[in-house]
């Protein structure tokens, strides 16, 4: 990552997607430059004039090709993750239309659904991920 985007906050929504005990996460390209060759919560920036909630919904039907319901006002997002260069609210997402596909081949090489166990051995984006995930399938 440059210098800009170290020097700039990042702001972000996700969904952990839920189906059958098991969570949706996306392999972020080798060639990224956020974040590269690890597996991640599918959402995405939120643009000027969004809600979180907006931003969310908008990455999932770009990212995935689903219509997702987000949980509405005033319920709050289930977490909230902060870096120095990012702030990430994260809902569950269990209801959608559509079947998700990896529409976003330059962001993403590979979506899969990956049970709690099976996380121990993969790259994960943020080292809460698990315990968020397990949370969430709890």
């Amino acid at each position: 990552m440059g210098d800009d985007a170290a020097a700039e906050c990042h702001e972000v929504a996700a969904g952990i997607v839920v189906r059958d005990a098991q969570v949706l996460l996306c392999h972020r390209s080798p060639g990224r430059a956020w974040y590269p060759d690890l597996w991640d919560l599918p959402g995405g920036h939120i643009q000027a004039g969004e809600t979180p909630r907006q931003a969310l919904a908008r990455e999932l039907l770009e990212e995935l090709g689903i219509a997702a319901s987000i949980p509405p006002e005033p319920e709050p997002e289930f977490a909230r993750l902060a870096g120095a260069d990012y702030n990430c609210r994260i809902w569950v997402v269990t209801e959608w239309t559509g079947t998700p596909a990896n529409l976003s081949w330059h962001e993403h090489d590979d979506i899969e659904w990956w049970s709690s166990p099976a996380l121990a051995g993969l790259k994960l984006a943020h080292p809460d991920y698990p315990d968020l995930i397990r949370r969430a399938l709890a």
